[in-house]
C-alpha cells in the first residue's frame, strides 16, 4: 500500500487532470449533440445533402453551439471554482447539516479535537446530520478549510472506541486530500445532471407551446445528452478516486487510534444501517459517506460493482483484523 504523502501526491495529480478533463469533456459533449441532431435531422435524398449545405434546421443548431459552447464551459469552470472555495458549505446546506460548537457537542468535540492534534491536523468544522442512520463523510479543499459531518445515529449508537475510529477516519480523508479530489468530482456531476435537467424543461415547456419550433428539440437532445453524461460519469470517479483510498483511510485511522478491532466494529454496525435519506437525491455523494448511503435506492448503486466507489465492507474488516492481529503479537 503506498505512504500517505505518495497518496496525496497521486491526488494532487488526479485532480489537476480532472479540472482539465471537464472542459475537453465538454467539448466532447457539444459535439456530440451537434452530431446526434444533424443525424437526426439529415435528408439523404435532399440536394442540401448532396451539395454539403446545411439545411435551416442544421444551420440555426450550428449557430447556438459556436456562441453557446463557450458560454456553458465559462459557467462549468465558474461552477467549479465556486464548489471548491465554497462546496463543503453547500453540501452540508444542501442535506441539512448543522454545525455544532464546543458548547453544543463537548464530547464529540473534544473526540475529534484529540484526534486532530494526534495527526497535526487544524481542527474541521464538525456538523450533525438529523437521521438515525449510521453514517459519516469529510468534504473541503483541503486541511485548513475541512469540515465533517456525523448522522445523529452514529453519534449514539457507536460506542466510543468505535465512533473514535469513523472519525479517525474521515480525518484520513482530510489529511490525503481525498476531500479535494472528490469536491471536484462531485462539482463536475453535478453542473452537467443540473444543467440537463434544466435544458430538458425548456426543450418540454417549448415543445408544447410551439411545435414547430426546432429549439424545443434542440434543448431536449442537449439535456439527455448532459444527463446522460452526468450520471454516467459516474465511471470516472472510479476511474479518477480509487476504492484504495478507503483501505488507506482505515489503515490510517487503525494506526491513530491503535485500536483496528473498534473500527471494524464501528463498520459492521453502519453495514446494517448506512441509507442517508438526505442523500436519495444526491447520488454523487455517496462516494465521500465512510459507507453506501443509498441502499438499493440509486441508480449508482444499483449498477452495483460497475461503479462501485467503496469496496466491499467485508475486506475491510477483514483487512482491519488483519492488522489488529499484527497488534497482538
Amino acid at each position: 500500500m503506498a505512504t500517505i504523502y505518495e497518496h496525496i501526491d497521486e491526488n494532487k495529480r488526479r485532480t489537476v487532470l480532472l479540472v482539465l478533463l471537464f472542459p475537453l469533456a465538454f467539448a466532447a459533449l457539444v459535439l456530440a449533440t451537434v452530431g446526434i441532431f444533424f443525424f437526426l435531422t439529415g435528408d439523404p435524398y435532399a440536394s442540401s445533402a448532396v451539395s454539403g449545405t446545411l439545411t435551416p434546421a442544421q444551420t440555426q443548431v450550428a449557430q447556438i453551439a459556436l456562441w453557446a459552447a463557450p458560454i456553458c464551459w465559462a459557467v462549468a469552470m465558474l461552477w467549479i471554482v465556486i464548489a471548491y472555495f465554497t462546496g463543503d458549505k453547500l453540501m452540508m446546506s444542501g442535506v441539512g447539516a448543522v454545525q455544532i460548537t464546543r458548547r453544543d457537542q463537548p464530547e464529540i468535540f473534544r473526540l475529534v479535537e484529540n484526534l486532530c492534534i494526534t495527526r497535526g491536523l487544524p481542527l474541521p468544522r464538525i456538523y450533525i446530520l438529523d437521521d438515525e442512520s449510521l453514517n459519516a463523510f469529510a468534504t473541503g479543499r483541503d486541511p485548513e478549510h475541512a469540515s465533517i459531518a456525523l448522522t445523529k445515529g452514529i453519534v449514539k449508537k457507536l460506542d466510543r472506541v468505535e465512533l473514535e475510529g469513523v472519525v479517525a477516519h474521515e480525518l484520513a480523508h482530510v489529511e490525503n486530500r481525498d476531500i479535494r479530489l472528490m469536491l471536484i468530482t462531485v462539482a463536475g456531476i453535478s453542473f452537467f445532471t443540473f444543467l440537463g435537467e434544466i435544458l430538458l424543461r425548456m426543450g418540454l415547456s417549448s415543445g408544447r407551446s410551439n411545435r414547430k419550433n426546432n429549439g424545443g428539440g434542440i434543448f431536449i437532445i442537449a439535456g439527455l445528452v448532459c444527463l446522460i453524461y452526468g450520471y454516467f460519469l459516474a465511471p470516472l470517479i472510479r476511474l479518477a478516486v480509487s476504492r484504495q483510498r478507503e483501505y488507506q483511510a482505515d489503515a490510517t485511522a487503525a494506526l491513530t487510534t491503535r485500536n483496528p478491532a473498534a473500527l471494524a466494529s464501528a463498520l459492521r454496525k453502519i453495514s446494517s444501517d448506512s441509507r442517508v435519506e438526505a442523500l436519495d437525491k444526491r447520488e454523487s455523494m455517496a462516494a465521500i459517506c465512510i459507507a453506501n448511503p443509498l441502499g438499493k435506492m440509486g441508480l449508482f448503486s444499483s449498477l452495483s460493482g460497475l461503479f462501485a466507489t467503496h469496496p466491499p465492507i467485508e475486506k475491510r474488516i477483514a483487512a482491519l483484523l488483519e492488522m489488529d492481529g499484527s497488534y497482538r503479537y
